[in-house]
């Protein structure tokens, strides 16, 4: 399959707004509230990430472009939002179409991420994932290293939250060139 990772534009908040709706019911079954799922618009969707994409924050939106095949995934990051976070960096979002996943782009996907906060000067990086989501398995084999737990608030419900964390994006990121050209 063909992709190619670029940075978001305005033009392709419907492709991002599908991908993110779709997943979100793929993936979050029995994990957030049903309600929720059943209440995702792609059409507002659309409109956020319109909005989020003409101003950005200091940080980058991309999305594998599968050409013809419109959007096949998307990421975000910058600097983490919370005080007392992990790391200087963080992954906000990364999703990757169902019938896309397993070939390459969520890899691709958080290494353009990753390269990005290093870009931006940060040293290190993390995001947070439901506990009890599969992808979590998807982060460690990709070098994230656990640390930390957390419970937040969403949709009328708790949630386990856990963080992963890259503590040497310059290191990481010359492993991932090494690994490929090896």
């Amino acid at each position: 399959m063909s992709f190619r990772i670029r940075a978001a534009r305005p033009a392709d908040a419907p492709g991002i707004a599908k991908v993110h709706v779709e997943t979100w019911r793929l993936t979050y079954p029995g994990l957030v509230p049903d309600r929720h799922l059943l209440s995702l618009s792609v059409d507002i969707q659309a409109e956020r990430w319109r909005r989020m994409i003409r101003q950005p924050i200091e940080g980058d939106t991309l999305v594998a472009d599968g050409g013809r095949e419109g959007i096949l995934g998307f990421g975000s990051s910058g600097p983490a939002r919370l005080k007392g976070a992990p790391a200087g960096g963080e992954i906000f979002t990364l999703y990757v179409a169902g019938d896309h996943q397993g070939q390459g782009l969520g890899r691709a996907l958080l290494t353009a991420l990753l390269r990005g906060l290093h870009r931006r000067g940060y040293s290190d990086a993390f995001l947070w994932v439901l506990a009890r989501n599969p992808s979590r398995f998807f982060y460690e084999a990709m070098g994230g290293k656990r640390a930390g737990l957390q419970q937040e608030h969403f949709a009328g419900a708790l949630l386990d939250e856990a963080a992963y964390h890259w503590p040497d994006l310059a290191a990481w990121l010359t492993a991932r060139v090494e690994s490929r050209d090896g």
